[in-house]
């Protein structure tokens, strides 16, 4: 899985980041542990968690 950057998260909108949470979870879920994908997939989860939160209310 490729890499979400914080300005790539704040581009989307939040039904688009749910989805790529989704991809996400399943790619760190699938991929071997150590792995650079796997690595990447997770990275991902915390920046996209953090967009959402900081669009919460």
């Amino acid at each position: 899985m490729k890499l979400v950057t914080r300005f790539q998260a704040a581009a989307l909108s939040t039904a688009e980041l749910r989805g790529l949470l989704r991809k996400a979870f399943n790619a760190a879920a699938t991929r071997p542990q150590h792995s650079q994908e796997r690595d990447n997939a997770l990275a991902s989860i915390e920046t996209i968690r953090a967009e959402l939160a900081s669009r919460s209310p």
